[in-house]
């Protein structure tokens, strides 16, 4: 059982999220609770953890669209975009059609988002497939392209949406009124969907092959240009649900969300053990990698450290991350060759 836990592709970064929290618990510091009296740690308590939670679960969701696509051998630099473009156009569309049913504003303005990314997404794989050029430049393109668009069709302003939005995406659910766990309770449900699509679904298992032989899937009679497409089409609807959360909890839209979020959601899905080169990755590692991430941010700024340093650090765990999945990938190589060697 131990020998199973510890060889789980979770195991490590499982080991490092929990060491790094222990080392915030020891040097965050106290204070005492104006309500309680008591004195609560400033990082072990359950506000800081659930607004950590929060802040990483707009980018985890996003990550784990992106690790498909990067499962499946290609890349996506335009989710921050889409991100934005859904937020956008949702909260221009609902400022139009004001209606006064709560319900029906939280369905309406999570279909918008979502489709808006789906549509994106799709544009983005048909570019792929049609044109036959490699996703980076596709996607580097539209992700100026879609920022582009949300600049022009917001003019640059703030849209403010509707008040049903926000009191969904802060709900308490019976906590306390200052915890708003939404966010990442969508969060844990994406990603759970997320692993049990890549693990135990037919359409996860072609993603995988594609992203680990692509020639052989085709000549396995898998539908490469579709499979191509529909990863992008996953990210793209990661994207739009995660515009819809985040827009609704800071309650505004803005052609500036999400910018930089692309270097997050790939550092996230890196950092998680995904293969650049497609093959290899998890739904369950992405998040986990966003919650690292949203960590050392935090430490950071717990510890009183530099801020300006918070880039460095970040790109030198995304070079770490990758510099262990290869090392780790020609260990198994080797260790196969041996085996094989040994029965021969």
């Amino acid at each position: 059982m131990l020998r199973r836990v510890g060889a789980s592709s979770q195991f490590g970064l499982v080991v490092v999220i929990v060491l790094l929290g222990t080392v915030l618990t020891l040097f965050a510091g106290s204070h005492v609770d104006p309500r309680s009296g008591v004195e609560v740690n400033n990082f072990l308590n359950s506000y800081t953890l659930i607004q950590t939670a929060t802040d990483a679960s707009f980018f985890a969701i996003m990550a784990v669209g992106a690790t498909i696509v990067i499962v499946s051998g290609g890349i996506d630099l335009s989710v921050g975009s889409v991100y934005a473009l859904a937020g956008v156009l949702c909260a221009m569309a609902l400022r139009n059609m004001g209606t006064s049913d709560p319900f029906l504003t939280v369905i309406v303005g999570a279909s918008l988002a979502v489709a808006i990314g789906v549509a994106c997404g799709f544009v983005n794989g048909l570019m792929v497939v049609g044109l036959n050029v490699h996703p980076f430049i596709i996607t580097l393109g539209t992700m100026w392209i879609l920022r582009g668009l949300a600049f022009v069709t917001s003019h640059a302003e703030s849209i403010l949406l509707p008040q049903p939005l926000t009191q969904f995406a802060k709900a308490s659910l019976g906590l306390a009124a200052s915890l708003y766990p939404v966010p990442m309770l969508v969060m844990i449900g994406v990603t759970v969907c997320g692993a049990v699509y890549l693990s135990r679904t037919v359409m996860g298992r072609h993603i995988l092959a594609v992203g680990g032989n692509q020639e052989a899937s085709r000549f396995a009679g898998l539908r490469i240009n579709r499979i191509k497409i529909g990863v992008f089409v996953v990210s793209g609807l990661t994207a739009g649900l995660a515009a819809f959360m985040g827009a609704s909890f800071y309650g505004s839209a803005s052609c500036a969300d999400a910018t930089g979020y692309e270097l997050y959601v790939i550092a996230s899905a890196v950092v998680g053990g995904a293969s650049l080169s497609g093959g290899k990755g998890s739904a369950i590692n992405a998040m986990l990698g966003a919650v690292l991430i949203v960590l050392i941010r935090q430490s950071i700024r717990t510890l009183h450290f530099d801020q300006n340093y918070e880039w460095i650090i970040i790109g030198c765990a995304v070079i770490v991350a990758v510099v262990l999945d290869q090392a780790s990938a020609r260990f198994g190589a080797k260790r196969l060759a041996q085996m094989a060697g040994v029965r021969t």
